[in-house]
Order: C-alpha cells, then sequence, then structure tokens
C-alpha cells in the first residue's frame, strides 16, 4: 500500500481502522493511549524527583526491590 498520495487525515483513518482490525476497540483506544501526549515540564520536574537521589541510595532501593520480589 503506497501512502504517498493519502493525505494525513486518510493515513490516521486507516490506521485506526487497522488497529481496530487486529486488536479490536478496547485494544485500540489502549494502543493510543500509550502515545497520549502528557503535559508539564518533564525535563524540569524530574530535578525535582531525582535531585536528591544519590548512588548509595539508587543502590539501596534496587535491593530493597529484589528482596521484596524474593519474598513474593
Amino acid at each position: 500500500m503506497k501512502t504517498k498520495n493519502l493525505t494525513r487525515i486518510e493515513i490516521r483513518k486507516r490506521g485506526i481502522e487497522a488497529l481496530i482490525r487486529e486488536l479490536g476497540p478496547g485494544g485500540m483506544i489502549a494502543f493510543i493511549q500509550e502515545f497520549e501526549t502528557g503535559y508539564g515540564d518533564y525535563a524540569k520536574e524530574r530535578h525535582q524527583w531525582l535531585d536528591s537521589y544519590d548512588i548509595d541510595t539508587i543502590c539501596k532501593e534496587i535491593e530493597n526491590t529484589r528482596n521484596v520480589k524474593k519474598i513474593n
């Protein structure tokens, strides 16, 4: 199938039709939501979350997560 002569709207329509055909309506919605545009400034916000972490803290959290998985 060639897409050179299709408009962006036609490409989008055919893409949605293909997703529905292959995944069903619910699967199509779930797939589309994977690529939903977010909001905010992630680059700025991640510093609020990550600036307080150092390598020792990160290693301890990884170790704790592994230990919890071993218990379960």
